[in-house]
Order: C-alpha cells, then structure tokens, then sequence
C-alpha cells in the first residue's frame, strides 16, 4: 500500500485567512483562494460560480482575486455547508440575480449556530486568536474602513436528496452529504470533468481522522453515516478532489486508494467501540486501547482516534456510562476537591505528589492532582507549576491542532500563576 498523503500535505496549522496571496488557478475554468477555509471560482460563458465565501472579514480577499480571473455576472453561489468560515461572506458575491444555492437543512443548520453563537465563539476563540487578530489589522489596513461583518445569507434555492443544472455548457450535480461536518452538507460534482468539491467532508485535513466531535462543540457525526457519505464519493470514481483546505488531491487511483483507507480506518475503529461495548468495557479503557492497524494509518492531526471512541458510544448511548452514582447530579467531581486537598495535607503536598506522577511520566494524572491544590488555593504557585509543567510535557508529544492550542492555552493561563509567561 502507498504511503498515507497525510504526510506530505500540509497541516492545520498552515490554514490560515485570506490575507496574504495563496491563489491559483487548478485548471483552465476553474480557481482557488485560500483562506480558514477555501474558496472556489467556476468560470463559464454564461457567467460564474462561487463556492463557499470564506469568513466576512476574509470575503474582500477572495472577491478580488476572483474578480482578477474572471468579471462577468455570478450567476451561482453555493454553500457546502452552513459554517461560518463558508457562509460569512457572501454578501460580497451575491448580485442581482445570483442565486444562493444551499441545502435544505442550511436555514436551519445558520439558525442553530446563531442560537448558540456567543457560546461557540468563546469555546473556539483560543485556537484561532491570533490569525483572527492578525487578519483584522490586515483588512483595516487594506480597506482603511471597518471589516466586514459576518453574513446571514438566505438561500434562494435548496433541495433535499440532488439538483442539476447547467451553466455554459458545464453539467453541475449537487447531492446530499449527511455524513459530512453539518447535516447541510453536499457534494459539487461536475460529471463531464470527473471533478467533485467535497467541502469539509472529510473535516479539516484531507486524510485525517475526522472529528465526529470536536472539543470547541458541536454536535456529534455519526460513523456510519460518514461511512456512507465516503461511498457516496467512491461511486463518483472522481479524478480529482477540490477539498476544504489546501490543494487539490488529483488522481483516481490516489482518490480512490485514499477515500477507501478512511473508510476502512473509521469502519475499524467504529467496530472496535462497538464490540467492546459489548464486552462490557468502559469509555476509558477501550480510548486507551483502541489503535488502527498498520496499513489503516491516517493522520490526527485535527480529530484524534480517542476523541472518536468517546464521540461514537456518546452517540449511541449517552453521557451517562454507568461508572458513578454521581454523574447523575449537578455535582461535579471537583466540588470535593478542596476537602481532599485538605485530607491530604493541604496544597503544598498535593503539589509535590503532582511533580512526582510528572516525574514518573503520568503527565495527565499530575494535572490531576494539581488541580485538586489550586481547587484550594488558585495562586498556589507550586501547583500551578507543577501543571504548567504536565501541560507542556503533554505538548510537547502532541501534533494535533486542537490539542496543541488547548495546551497552549493552559500553559499561558497557569503562567499567569507562576509569574512564567512567555
């Protein structure tokens, strides 16, 4: 088997917003601009297309680089999926008489993330802080005015299961990709150049694991029906796949070989879950135990296999696992953390049992403990240090970005503690 693409495509953390030039051409009518997520132009003689927007402050970038390719009327603008970094900016594409094309699930898929916006906002803001604040100065600068806002754009035509139609001469089929990031997703397939835009169906990175839930919160995906969505594609038997971040992945042998792994990879670990389940093991175990075979390797660089295991049986069962009478009440574990910090000595011995577990390489069971001293005492400096230092052994194994902004995060707030910050 052939070396998984993981490796050699670029990571999360080389997806950043549209302010600097990383735009092309991928063949003679169709364009790319990257961005937090990308931004596709169609070009036929009948007008354009556009798929997916970017964010609002990101919309001005992709509007010019298009407009550099191509200044006729945009005809289309169409949605892979309802997420902000897709939709926000389409107030800059839509025209009189562009029509907005969407499915059916994307109102209410906007609406939810609008309901919830001000929690998402907080629970993703620590990943994306300094692109996001990079990108501002950047437009301010450029536009020398105020950057856009985010767009709440209506779509003037949806469907349920496919809807074709035609532009200059190019066949356009949207269809339905419910195992996809959102339950508005969909497929761009163009049959006459056997070339499909996949958006973020297979999350992030192309060839990674994907997050069938991710910690900033959203809701779970369910295996099998991402499964499903993956054959979906390899019915297609595309010759290039135009994804959700970064380039293109050409060839239908490699498309082919690659969509196959992931399935195969998720079929696994789905199996996996399942009959230990049934076995009778718990969360815990079966996030430890749970790895995939040689010839499966995918990447983690943005879901995690672990995460994956818990996301499948919460999503069959629940949040309940059956492991304490107390997950059964609005009592948290760590509201007796204070009175064990106190049986045991008080913080300063709760730190050096910390830094001893640190020590035997138990980094996450040093975590542990130090937080049941700073549930004591906050400023507690030999606690928080002891953390911070169990934070950057843990960052220092990992090379996944959610993960990696976590830790980082938590290592500038318990700096904060210690007097460390860097």
């Amino acid at each position: 088997m052939s070396e998984p693409l993981h490796r050699s495509r670029p990571t999360a953390f080389e997806m950043l917003p549209a302010t600097t030039v990383r735009n092309g051409p991928i063949n003679d009518f169709i364009h790319l601009s990257e961005g937090n997520s990308n931004a596709y132009l169609i070009v036929t003689s009948e007008g354009r297309i556009v798929i997916n927007t970017g964010m609002g402050f990101e919309a001005p970038m992709h509007r010019e680089a298009f407009d550099a390719v191509d200044s006729g009327p945009i005809r289309y603008v169409i949605f892979t999926q309802g997420h902000v970094d897709h939709v926000g900016g389409a107030d800059q594409f839509i025209e009189a008489g562009t029509e907005v094309v969407a499915h059916a699930h994307n109102p209410a898929h906007q609406a939810e993330d609008g309901l919830i916006a001000g929690f998402r906002a907080r629970r993703s803001y620590f990943a994306f802080a300094e692109s996001i604040s990079r990108a501002n100065r950047f437009i301010r600068e450029k536009l020398a005015g105020e950057v856009p806002g985010q767009s709440r754009p209506v779509p003037t035509i949806t469907f349920e299961d496919r809807l074709v139609f035609e532009l200059g001469g190019l066949e356009v089929e949207l269809l339905h990709a419910p195992g996809a990031e959102t339950r508005d997703s969909l497929l761009v397939w163009l049959p006459q150049h056997r070339i499909c835009f996949t958006g973020n169906v297979f999350g992030a990175l192309f060839g990674h694991f994907p997050n069938l839930v991710t910690i900033r919160g959203d809701r779970y995906r369910d295996a099998l029906t991402y499964v499903s969505t993956l054959d979906k594609i390899l019915s297609l038997d595309a010759e290039t796949l135009l994804v959700g971040h970064h380039q293109p992945v050409a060839g239908a042998a490699l498309v082919r070989s690659e969509v196959e792994r992931m399935r195969d990879a998720v079929l696994h670990v789905h199996d996996a879950v399942v009959a230990g389940m049934n076995e009778g093991k718990d969360i815990w175990t079966l996030m430890r135990e749970i790895r995939l075979p040689a010839e499966l390797e995918v990447g983690e660089g943005y879901g995690k296999i672990a995460w994956s295991v818990r996301a499948i049986w919460e999503n069959y069962v629940g949040w309940f696992h059956h492991h304490s009478t107390t997950e059964l009440y609005p009592v948290p574990p760590w509201s007796v953390h204070p009175d064990l910090c106190d049986l045991a000595g008080g913080p300063d011995v709760i730190s050096e049992a910390a830094r001893n577990k640190l020590a035997s390489g138990a980094a996450v069971e040093a975590i542990h403990l130090a937080e049941v001293a700073l549930a004591r005492d906050p400023s507690h400096v030999g606690a928080a240090r002891a953390s911070r230092a169990a934070h950057q052994a843990l960052l220092a194994e990992t090379t996944n970005f959610w993960e990696t902004r976590w830790l980082e995060k938590e290592i500038r707030k318990l700096g904060r503690v210690t007097g460390d910050e860097d």
